[in-house]
């Protein structure tokens, strides 16, 4: 369980995650923390749900999974989550290019304007996007295929075209690269909440981006057997 900090919402800037990338890597898909106990340290971010069971997007305080039919559904807050970050998200800057960016565009165009490259970001993109493409992956059953293999084997791709959703997002430096994804690593859902997806690539039009650094960044780590025998480097 994760320990109850009364004033976690009087603390700004901060990011939140439970377990490690690295652990997910290897397989650990044990469900470490509650969503009702994760919503406790923030209403914005992604994950992934016990057993890899699919991808998570947290926007407003609500969860949402992202199945490999490519649907968005609502989750209750007993479920369990294994792999998560989350911040309560307050706009601190915004960003806005004219015209047509690819993804590789956007990144460096947004590195361009970071204050610093050594602290993560919160990141939140919303509008019309004329093109995505997304993946999701299904549950697994013990014994786990590592994370990479699970996405090589079984991931459903998605392509997306003039779809108005929101990307919800951190970017992280390249030190943190053991403990979450280092660079941009993004979820979308759309508009309506029906449908989304991890990122992959995509095109934005006029893209406004809506941005927090974050000063703090804590990690919760799992409670079970899996991650205790687990070869993490």
């Amino acid at each position: 369980m994760l320990p109850a900090y009364s004033q976690q919402r009087l603390q700004p800037h901060l990011g939140f995650q439970v377990s490690t990338l690295g652990a997910l890597n290897v397989g650990v898909y044990e469900g470490a923390a509650t969503l009702a106990e994760l919503k406790r340290y923030g209403d914005f971010g992604l994950g992934t749900f016990e057993g890899l069971d699919g991808e998570m997007v947290v926007l407003n305080g609500k969860v949402y999974q992202i199945k490999t039919d490519g649907a968005a559904y609502r989750v209750v807050d007993t479920v369990r989550t294994p792999f998560a970050a989350v911040t309560f998200f307050r706009r601190g800057r915004s960003l806005r290019w004219t015209g047509q960016l690819t993804y590789q565009k956007l990144q460096q165009q947004i590195n361009e304007q970071l204050p610093t490259p050594n602290l993560p970001y919160a990141i939140r993109l919303q509008g019309t996007f004329p093109y995505l493409k997304v993946r999701s992956v299904p549950k697994q059953t013990p014994p786990y295929l590592p994370l990479n293999d699970v996405v090589r084997q079984q991931q459903r791709v998605f392509e997306l075209r003039n779809v108005r959703g929101t990307l919800v997002g951190f970017r992280l430096p390249q030190f943190l690269k053991s403990v979450n994804v280092a660079g941009y690593h993004f979820h979308f859902i759309t508009s309506d909440f029906k449908a989304g997806g991890h990122l992959l690539d995509g095109e934005f039009l006029n893209p406004v981006v809506d941005m927090e650094m974050l000063r703090d960044w804590q990690m919760m780590l799992p409670n079970n057997i899996a991650f205790e025998q687990a070869s993490l480097e």
